[in-house]
């Protein structure tokens, strides 16, 4: 568990390269145009691997957001349409949008303590080390460019740890040593316990509706 942390902690500061890049989510507002159609649409669902709910990002922290656009970019996260459209964002881009979505959802501070998760999905919780790196409340990370995971829709959740088991797929999976390790440990049907019990909880995510011409 110790080693683990450590290694987390490590490549949080490495995600955090970024830290110095100056954020304007003003700017950043005039930069979403391509993301509104998927992330500013209350339950718009996506069909790639699979049918499930797009992920709400609104209140997200925004380093995480960076660091995973800079993911799809380099191709560390593959998806398609994520890799062209990260593709196409400056650093300064991907820093004014982040900005903008971090501070676009006005929601409460998830509570410190959550509902216990049941018997079988709190071991499996443990056998993960998931607190160790996203908080005991799953809204507070050990790092900012970790996710916030609490309340977000339970079928993006569950798409997305899968992808972590996906190998040698030119179109489908996400490279990371740290969460492939731990989630390989776990059948499909265990990461959707755990996907759903995660996103059962208080969040301080939102999607907020945006039309297109504002």
């Amino acid at each position: 568990m110790k080693k683990l942390l450590q290694i987390s902690l490590a490549l949080a500061t490495a995600f955090g390269a970024f830290a110095a890049q100056a954020q304007d989510a003003r700017a950043g507002e005039k930069k979403v145009a391509m993301c509104i159609g998927c992330h500013g649409i209350v339950g718009y669902q996506a069909s790639f691997p699979e049918i499930h709910k797009v992920p709400m990002i609104a209140g997200q922290n925004a380093k995480y957001i960076v660091a995973a656009l800079q993911a799809y970019a380099k191709g560390d996260r593959k998806h398609p349409t994520m890799r062209g459209i990260a593709g196409s964002l400056s650093e300064q881009d991907m820093n004014d949008v982040a900005a903008f979505y971090e501070h676009q959802a006005k929601v409460t501070p998830a509570p410190d303590s959550v509902p216990a998760a049941p018997a079988n999905v709190a071991d499996l919780l443990t056998k993960g080390a998931c607190v160790s790196c996203h908080g005991a409340n799953f809204s507070k990370p050990i790092d900012p460019s970790y996710p916030k995971l609490a309340g977000q829709h339970a079928d993006y959740l569950s798409v997305a740890l899968k992808s972590y088991k996906t190998d040698n797929n030119a179109n489908i999976g996400r490279n990371n040593a740290i969460m492939a390790g731990q989630v390989k440990q776990f059948s499909n049907a265990e990461l959707k316990a755990i996907a759903s019990y995660i996103g059962s909880l208080p969040t301080e995510l939102a999607t907020v509706p945006q039309g297109k011409f504002r």
